[in-house]
């Protein structure tokens, strides 16, 4: 018999799914029968699958020791002794990043190990001892946005499980404003406006493609845009997701007439450029809640902005 005890960050969730994450190798169908043979018990009590779970409960596993005995493969945040991150914000319950171009934010089948931003946020709140791996049963610090590799701008980590179950769903609920920064060839026409259409992502490609009609898989896109700047053939725009599509201001704005600068997948690279990334970057980030927030009500209408963007400062100084 196994004992777990339920820290704050694993309260809230229902049982059966608090041991997917806890116990990955025990398989949802034989929990469930446990759970009903009361071979897993709270605070040596039955309990149903989906009962809510609540810091300091006891859960009692009397399962086999298989299905623990299997060791963890290596944490990469572990191979990280000196994170490196551009803070933009940070309290208890979340950490504003502001990313790089040219680095990823997950991992991409391996080859990433010990580099992505999660290495590095979980390796900084590690080394801080704000997360203590050892005792968490099922939570780990996580992103709560993702920008391209090659994009720059704020990304959203969370704390606590608390936190990442919120703002998933203020990111879902579109109660959160995030604007960009771009480099377009030419010059918006009009100087601003309203970007619709429809996106249809092709995988194999990791390409979108834009439609004035629907069609089956592709989905509804808004960008709105505002011109801030043009000289020598070259404009600094502003955009605000409405929606938040794969590739959406990049797609959009070619579709427009007026790629990104350094965009070889959805423009043309431009010579007179020597630009490795797209000139894209999500710079400003606001809390617009409409609902309640719960522990992070404290954060609505506050608004956080990134320092500098490189390519604003060497093209319109």
């Amino acid at each position: 018999m196994k004992e777990l005890v339920i820290t704050r960050n694993d309260a809230g969730q229902r049982l059966d799914r608090f041991l997917a994450k806890a116990v990955p190798l025990l398989p949802a169908s034989l929990a469930q029968k446990y759970i009903r043979l009361k071979r897993i018990k709270i605070d040596g009590k039955r309990a149903d699958r989906d009962t809510r779970l609540t810091e300091g409960n006891v859960l009692q596993l009397y399962i086999n020791d298989e299905f623990f005995d299997t060791p963890k493969p290596e944490n990469a945040y572990l191979t990280v002794s000196a994170p490196k991150l551009n803070v933009v914000y940070e309290d208890d319950n979340l950490i504003l990043v502001d990313k790089k171009p040219g680095q990823a934010v997950h991992p991409h089948d391996g080859a990433e190990y010990g580099k992505t931003l999660i290495d590095h946020i979980q390796a900084y709140l590690y080394a801080k001892g704000e997360w203590k791996p050892r005792a968490e049963n099922a939570f780990a610090p996580a992103l709560c946005n993702r920008i391209d590799r090659n994009t720059g701008g704020i990304v959203i980590a969370a704390k606590t499980a608390e936190a990442l179950r919120i703002l998933n769903q203020k990111i879902k609920d579109r109660e959160l404003e995030k604007r960009y920064l771009c480099v377009v060839h030419g010059a918006p026409k009009p100087r601003q406006g309203r970007l619709e259409g429809y996106l249809f992502k092709d995988a194999r490609q990791n390409r979108v493609y834009v439609t004035e009609k629907p069609q089956p898989g592709a989905k509804t896109a808004v960008t709105l845009y505002k011109t801030l700047q043009s000289r020598e053939g070259l404009s600094l725009v502003e955009c605000e997701l409405i929606t938040g599509r794969t590739h959406q201001i990049r797609a959009m704005m070619a579709a427009a007439g007026t790629p990104l600068l350094g965009d070889g997948k959805y423009g043309k690279l431009d010579k007179r450029f020597d630009r490795k990334y797209q000139a894209l970057y999500s710079y400003k980030l606001k809390f617009t809640f409409t609902t309640d927030a719960g522990c992070l009500e404290y954060l609505n209408g506050k608004e956080f902005q990134v320092e500098q963007v490189d390519f604003v400062k060497e093209f319109f100084p």
